[in-house]
């Protein structure tokens, strides 16, 4: 199913944007969208070659009178060191980081008695750990003194992840992240949201599966109300009314919101006689 989008070109002209596993699936459909809307983009993930694919398609389609445009960084963000070296060459370049999206994650299917140590080291690191460094360092270097937007893409994890145990695990650790840093840096101007897609289909996620992923999605059809598999394009439009795009957005969104049911106001907690802080 197509989506347009709902804002205005031009929208985000002049701003520059990390999407971490910005190359493929819901990665790739955040990009591109916000290089639509005059935004430029800084994709990052392990793989340059699918990095510098996915952004030769994406340059092809930015109008020549927009300011918007796509560079491809090479990224293991469970490496501190490379971390550092993407955020300061963003700086280097562009001279300003307004948007981080942590889109960049990875895992695997299996029950949770025959995940080996190495196998739950490389989830946690990859999605929580990787999601750790990129916002410290982007907060440090440039965020904390000129504000900014952090988007994490998690999962639905709330009732248990069965059969992925370490990345229910990891995605519930930076949903308390999110959390966390949303608090801590909100006095620096800068808002920090998770948004998790639900199932979204795409042929590298898929393929992340071997031969357990046609499996694995068509399982999931079921249990969504559309009784179909949404697809990256999808989960843009959504975060248009929704989280992602619109907390990119900072003339609408300078107050930061907490999503429903959950209460972002440290001081109402520190007045609360129950207050755990």
């Amino acid at each position: 199913m197509a989506a347009s989008s709902v804002f205005r070109p031009g929208l985000f002209n002049h701003k520059v944007a990390i999407v971490t596993g910005g190359g493929t699936g819901i990665g790739k459909a955040i990009s591109a969208e916000l290089l639509e809307l005059g935004c430029t983009v800084v994709i990052s993930s392990r793989k340059a070659d699918r990095l510098n694919a996915a952004a030769q398609e994406m340059r092809k389609k930015i109008p020549s009178s927009s300011p918007a445009d796509v560079t491809p960084v090479p990224c293991n963000i469970r490496n501190q060191e490379e971390v550092n070296a993407l955020i300061s060459s963003v700086l280097k370049k562009y001279g300003r980081i307004d948007y981080l999206v942590n889109n960049g994650g990875g895992q695997f299917s299996s029950p949770t008695e025959h995940i080996a140590s190495k196998g739950w080291k490389a989830v946690i690191d990859t999605n929580l750990t990787g999601t750790f460094y990129c916002c410290k360092e982007v907060y440090t270097a440039w965020m904390k003194q000129h504000g900014g937007v952090i988007v994490n893409i998690i999962a639905d994890m709330w009732k248990g992840f069965p059969g992925m145990a370490h990345t229910g695990a990891a995605r519930a650790a930076v949903d308390n992240l999110t959390k966390s840093l949303a608090i801590e840096w909100a006095s620096s101007g800068v808002r920090v949201n998770a948004v998790a897609p639900g199932t979204i289909f795409s042929k590298t996620a898929m393929e992340n599966y071997k031969e357990l992923g046609p499996h694995l999605f068509k399982r999931s059809i079921p249990f969504s109300p559309a009784k179909r598999l949404g697809v990256p394009e999808e989960f843009v439009f959504r975060c248009h009314t929704e989280s992602c795009s619109v907390f990119l957005c900072p003339d609408h969104t300078s107050w930061p919101k907490a999503p429903p049911g959950e209460n972002l106001d440290a001081l109402e907690e520190l007045l609360n006689p129950r207050s755990k802080l």
